[in-house]
Parts: C-alpha cells; sequence; structure tokens
C-alpha cells in the first residue's frame, strides 16, 4: 500500500511538471531531470518500502509462521503464562527460521544481489532471480489444496495464474501461509495432547481425594514441566520442525 501511494505520487508528480512547463511561460525544468534521476527516485521509495515491511515479508515467505505458532502452543499447554517470554520464543523462532531458510538466502544472494551489485544484470532480472528460490521453497512446502484454492479465485477473476513453476506470487504467498498456519496447528496439537493427558489424570486423582479447593493445574504444572524435560522436549520438537520442512 505504501509503495502504491509512493508511486502514485510521484506519477502525478512527472505528469503535473509538464503541465506547468506549458501553463507558465516563465517556468523550466530544472537542469539534470532526466528518466534517469525519476529511476532513482523511484528506487529509493521502493527500497524505503521494502525496509518497512521487511518484518511482513518474513513472516510471509519463510517456515516463521509456524515455529512461533508451535512453541505459543507449547507454552499454553504446558499451563505457562509468560515463561518462556515472548522475546525467547520470537527470538528462536527467528534463528530457527534463518537456518532453515539459509540455502534459499544463500541463493538468492549468489544469484540476484550480488549480480547486480557488480552492475552485471539489471534490477528486473535481480527481481526475478531473487523471488525464484522463495518460490521454489513455497511450491516445496504449500498444501496443493491451498494452491488450487487461489488459483481457481484468480482465475474466476480473470487474472493470469502462470504455469506450475512460475506461478504469481499473490497466489504462492497467501496459499503458503495457509498451509504454515495449518501445519502449526497439527504440530501444536500433538505437542499439547501429553500434558492434556497429564491435566486429566491430575484432575482425577485431585477429585478422588476430595480436595476441591486445590486447582488441579497447580499441581499438574510441575508434572508437565518434568515431563517434558525428562523427554528433552526442546531438542525434539526443535529437531522435528526442523525436519518438516522442505
Amino acid at each position: 500500500m505504501k509503495r502504491a501511494v509512493f508511486l502514485l505520487a510521484f506519477v502525478l508528480t512527472l505528469f503535473a511538471v509538464p503541465a506547468l512547463a506549458q501553463d507558465q511561460p516563465g517556468f523550466t525544468l530544472p537542469q539534470g531531470f532526466s528518466g534517469q534521476t525519476s529511476g532513482y527516485i523511484v528506487q529509493l521509495f521502493g527500497l524505503l518500502t521494502v525496509l518497512a515491511i521487511a518484518p511482513g515479508l518474513l513472516i510471509m515467505v519463510t517456515s516463521f509462521t509456524r515455529f512461533v505458532i508451535v512453541f505459543s502452543i507449547l507454552r499454553s499447554g504446558m499451563g505457562l503464562q509468560t515463561t518462556p517470554a515472548n522475546l525467547v520464543l520470537v527470538s528462536l523462532a527467528l534463528f530457527m527460521t534463518f537456518y532453515v531458510m539459509s540455502p534459499v538466502f544463500d541463493r538468492a544472494w549468489n544469484d540476484g544481489v550480488q549480480p547486480l551489485m557488480q552492475e552485471q544484470i539489471t534490477e528486473e532480472q535481480a527481481l526475478g532471480r531473487i523471488a525464484a528460490p522463495f518460490r521454489e521453497f513455497m511450491l516445496n512446502n504449500v498444501r496443493d489444496q491451498d494452491l488450487r484454492l487461489f488459483s481457481d479465485l484468480a482465475k474466476e477473476r480473470g487474472q493470469d495464474v502462470g504455469a506450475d513453476q512460475t506461478l504469481d506470487i499473490r497466489i504462492v504467498v497467501p496459499a503458503f501461509m495457509i498451509s504454515e498456519i495449518r501445519r502449526g496447528f497439527e504440530i501444536g496439537f500433538l505437542v499439547v495432547l501429553p500434558f492434556l493427558v497429564i491435566d486429566l489424570v491430575v484432575a482425577t486423582i485431585v477429585m478422588a481425594m476430595g480436595m476441591m479447593m486445590l486447582p488441579p493445574s497447580v499441581v499438574s504444572l510441575p508434572f508437565k514441566i518434568l515431563f517434558f524435560v525428562m523427554i528433552d522436549g526442546w531438542n525434539v520438537l526443535v529437531g522435528s520442525m526442523v525436519r518438516s520442512v522442505v
């Protein structure tokens, strides 16, 4: 949205300058104002826009969504409100994302960014080469049902879908995000299920002993933490989630 506003304002400025030059005889264009200068201004606006939405791009085209959802469900299933802290969970999910996405980042850097910095390719070619590894990663991890949903919606609106490996990024990204959210909830269900069993067992024992005033969650919390530590839960969970990413 911001980039669209910036581009619209800039285009209106470009159209307004010649009009003013025609209506006012004493008006002259600034010396050195050319198409190349306009291109640099557009690139500057584009760079500022990308920097502003960088966190959103990280969430949209990587496996960060899956990791942070699973960690949040794990904390809720254990009955812990603020431990581990949000900063710890987000940082762990972030570095796991960098670990999983490192081959994609390396390909995008070597194929797109470096040739562009060395002036071997144009900006348009660099954009295609940078987006290609991310598109391939998302296509490898997206569900066919979600991809088919957005493809059908695009066809209903008369939009160009593209071939299998060159699908429009506007179709791949939302389908990939829905798939990641679904997988996060699936893994979260499997993670929280043992803690639910512990809660049920502890609640049954507490009620059978007649301790009505003692919340079962207070008694089950130490057992859930002990169970998670004994099975080396962080090692198992992180390893399983990393292996689940194709």
